[in-house]
């Protein structure tokens, strides 16, 4: 599969990038990073060959430098969704193809549950489990969402422990609470 990549840059948020393989799917999402700008974004190279940073499991066989954005829609209506989300707009990506290749049946079934959750509400690792059919496989819904590649296309996010918040990955607790409070989604102290 041919893979590009699509940095993009968000105003108060920092810069993010899209990672689009062949027949316009998306291939793994990492959102922007606060404090990085275009001026000091460095992706990391692996023998060459630029990878998303920090996601894991992501195909790279032939990366491209210098993405063609003119050759189709998906990618620039794509991009424009995501200045819409940044921007407060209530965006919905669940329409979204993803490359959903390395995924078990389970995995799938967590992907889809979550991306059925709609903006500004949340639901706790045991509630997204047994909405995938596996009710008491918390502790895996939450190990799928700390390897989530698709941020914001499988809203993460919106998933909080029963007792606290839930972690973030390298983004942090701080950088979920702004992503739900963009959503209108508050938590009391206690979370």
């Amino acid at each position: 599969m041919r893979v590009t990549r699509h940095p993009y840059e968000i105003a108060g948020w920092g810069v993010g990038e899209l990672w689009i393989g062949d027949g316009e799917v998306v291939v793994a999402h990492d959102p922007p990073t606060p404090g990085v700008s275009f001026a000091g974004a460095v992706p990391q190279t692996t023998a060459g060959q630029t990878t998303p940073r920090g996601t894991p499991r992501v195909p790279t066989e032939r990366l491209t430098g210098k993405p063609s954005r003119e050759s189709n829609r998906f990618v620039p209506e794509l991009l424009q969704r995501l200045h819409g989300y940044f921007a407060g707009e209530r965006v919905s990506f669940a329409d979204v193809p993803l490359d959903e290749d390395w995924t078990t049946p389970f995995q799938a079934a967590l992907a889809g549950a979550l991306r059925a959750v709609p903006w500004g509400e949340v639901v706790s690792y045991g509630e997204l489990s047994a909405l995938a059919g596996r009710a008491r496989a918390a502790r895996a819904a939450g190990t799928f969402c700390a390897e989530n590649r698709f941020s914001l296309f499988v809203p993460c996010h919106r998933v909080v422990s029963s007792n606290g918040i839930g972690g973030y990955g390298s983004l942090g607790v701080e950088y979920k609470r702004r992503l739900l409070a963009l959503e209108g989604t508050r938590l009391d102290g206690s979370l």
